[in-house]
């Protein structure tokens, strides 16, 4: 089973992202494409015809007019059939660089902190008004990249912001929400201290001290900002690791719980579990087979 860590070429470097149009038309006895993932998030806009995405979890039928989100990192692959041709955008974009002073405050919102943004998906196809903005704004983009017109940059730009402000307007469920509005200035460097320190000890007093907060205000601070106990969070980020380990590689379970800073085997069962809703052997046999043609 192929899983490949796709890197993505931006067309400008200053906007990072990267917006095509692909038209596939599905062979008869065609292997299953390879899952792959990147750290952009995903966007797709179904122009014509019908198209499939495969996630871990689902698979989406898209037709014409359709849009859907793919969060950062996570596994999926597009799945042609014979007979069947589609035409669509795909916008990949890293969304931190467009948060500025006046709209720093909604970074939190989009880190995917309890869930990816996959879980938008659901809202798109339910609602139309939802569905149609954010259609808009990726077909937008695409047009004003293509063109290149003067001052272009700007309009990529505000029609990022325009994505983001339909996905924040008509998110009912709060998948955007996770907990209060962040102090980037604050946590951003927090976050990056657990994410490489992953596999260590993360004591918070080390985090904390980096705060510029006391050990109990940071408890509180942390969890009041992020949605969630400190300790909850990096167990999350420590099994978001271990299961692209476990779906990369071909390492042993009890090294990638290691390598991941969870040395109690019966722990790392029970998080693995509780996050994934199956044991690491059943995520990897789901794997394997979801790699088989039909």
């Amino acid at each position: 089973m192929d899983i490949i860590k796709e890197p993505i070429h931006y067309q400008n470097q200053q906007l990072c992202l990267k917006v095509w149009t692909f038209f596939l038309e599905g062979f008869a006895g065609a292997e299953l494409p390879s899952w792959h993932y990147h750290k952009e998030v995903e966007f797709i806009l179904v122009l014509d015809g019908i198209h499939e995405m495969h996630t871990l979890d689902r698979t989406y039928r898209l037709e014409q007019g359709d849009v859907m989100v793919i969060g950062s990192n996570q596994l999926h692959r597009a799945v042609g059939h014979a007979g069947h041709e589609v035409e669509y955008i795909v916008l990949h974009v890293d969304l931190e660089p467009y948060f500025d002073p006046a709209t720093i405050n909604y970074l939190s919102c989009f880190m995917e902190v309890l869930q990816p943004l996959d879980g938008l998906n659901d809202l798109f196809a339910s609602n139309p008004n939802a569905r149609e903005e954010v259609g808009r704004a990726i077909f937008s983009i695409h047009e004003e990249v293509m063109a290149r017109r003067h001052g272009y940059e700007v309009a990529v730009s505000m029609h990022i912001k325009a994505l983001m402000l339909a996905m924040l307007r008509h998110d009912a469920n709060d998948i955007l929400s996770p907990g209060g509005k962040l102090d980037a200035h604050v946590l951003k460097p927090v976050i990056a201290f657990i994410d490489e320190r992953l596999g260590e000890k993360i004591h918070m007093s080390e985090l904390s001290a980096l705060a510029g907060m006391s050990y109990v205000y940071f408890s509180k601070y942390f969890k009041t900002h992020m949605g969630l106990p400190f300790t909850e969070y990096v167990n999350r980020r420590r099994i978001a690791k271990a299961t692209r380990l476990l779906a990369l590689t071909d390492r042993k379970i009890t090294d990638i719980a290691h390598s991941v800073g969870l040395e109690n085997m019966a722990h790392f069962y029970e998080l693995f579990k509780r996050f994934n809703g199956c044991t690491p052997k059943q995520f990897k046999l789901k794997m394997t087979l979801s790699a088989e043609p039909e």
